[in-house]
Order: C-alpha cells, then sequence, then structure tokens
C-alpha cells in the first residue's frame, strides 16, 4: 500500500486498514480523553470489536467510492487518522475530518495530511469543494481549516450532542479554484 511523507520528521499517510485495528484501538486510548472532547470517536471505538467494525464501515465505503480513512503515522505508530466522512463523487463535495492524539499534536501533522489528501480530491478525484465542519470549541480543528485556506461559511447552533452537552458547529470549506489558485501562490 502506499505511504505518503509528511516530511521529515517520519511522518507518513497510510490507508488505515481493518488488518490496523489494533493500532486504531491504542491510539484512541492514548488519546481517549483528548480525543474525545469535541468528537464521538472514543465513545464508538471502545475494544478491539468496535475499532475492527470502524475500520470496516471505511473500507466499505471506500469500496462504494463513498468515503475513506487515512492513518497518521509518525515513526510507525499510528498517531491519528483523516477521513473524508461523506464522498459525494457526481455532487463533486465531500467532507473531510481527523482526530489525533495529544503527544503529536502541535506538530502540523493533520494540515500537512490533509494538503496531501486535498491535492488528491481535487486533481485526481474532481472534487469541487471540500467541507470541514469543527466544534466552535474546538480550536485546534478550526485552525487547520484557516491553514488549509478554508472559509468559513457559517455556525449551525447547538446543533451537536456530545456528552450531554449541545455543541456549535461551525462550517468551512474550500473550492477547487480556491485551492488551485493558493497552491500556485506558494509554488
Amino acid at each position: 500500500m502506499y505511504a505518503t511523507s509528511l516530511g521529515d520528521d517520519g511522518a507518513e499517510l497510510r490507508p488505515l486498514e481493518v488488518w490496523h485495528a489494533a493500532d486504531l484501538l491504542a491510539n484512541i486510548d492514548r488519546g481517549r480523553e483528548f480525543i474525545g472532547r469535541h468528537i464521538g470517536l472514543p465513545d464508538v471505538i471502545t475494544d478491539l470489536d468496535s475499532a475492527r467494525a470502524f475500520v470496516k464501515s471505511y473500507a466499505d465505503k471506500r469500496a462504494a467510492d463513498a468515503g475513506s480513512l487515512h492513518g497518521v503515522w509518525l515513526d510507525g505508530k499510528l498517531v491519528g487518522g483523516l477521513l473524508f466522512r461523506v464522498w459525494d463523487t457526481p455532487g463533486g463535495v465531500c467532507e473531510a475530518g481527523c482526530w489525533l492524539e495529544p503527544a503529536a499534536a502541535g506538530r502540523g501533522l493533520v494540515t500537512r495530511g490533509m494538503r496531501a489528501l486535498l491535492d488528491w480530491a481535487f486533481d485526481e478525484r474532481g472534487m469541487h469543494r471540500v467541507e470541514w465542519f469543527a466544534s466552535s470549541a474546538n480550536r485546534s480543528s478550526v485552525q487547520v481549516a484557516e491553514r488549509l485556506g478554508m472559509t468559513r461559511e457559517g455556525m449551525l447552533r447547538q446543533n451537536y450532542p456530545h456528552r450531554g452537552v449541545r455543541a456549535d458547529t461551525e462550517i468551512w470549506a474550500v473550492l477547487a479554484p480556491e485551492w488551485h489558485a493558493a497552491r500556485a501562490r506558494t509554488a
């Protein structure tokens, strides 16, 4: 399978496959509280069977051309993931997302990995729009959207019930022409 280097620090982007379920569970266990502050993934992945089921659900999405799951690896250890939660090829719209364990935070891994995936989505797959949904309280996720050159399009107020609290969700997006123009300016 592929491994895309994310820089000189040993970080790579690789597909997250069903046989990585134990790696995924270990990743979630190391960051359960940190990751769970804003997303429900740690509530879904609680043991090896649920980790396997989660990864398999994305294998099924990939087979149906409806989504994909990618691991962020640092020095051979899974430290987070990037995903296309929604992938609508006919409509040219997809939704990207991420998670990262705390020891890997602050290194730009999500931003670097998403740049590689956005290049692929726009250049290889012909997507027109990539969306990013983030809790307004999740400043790190909002900063990723900003670094990726996304535009904040609005907020869904108290739309996401998470652990007994209704959170606001910011909607960010980047369009193919904007992505290509920004990439041309930095080339």
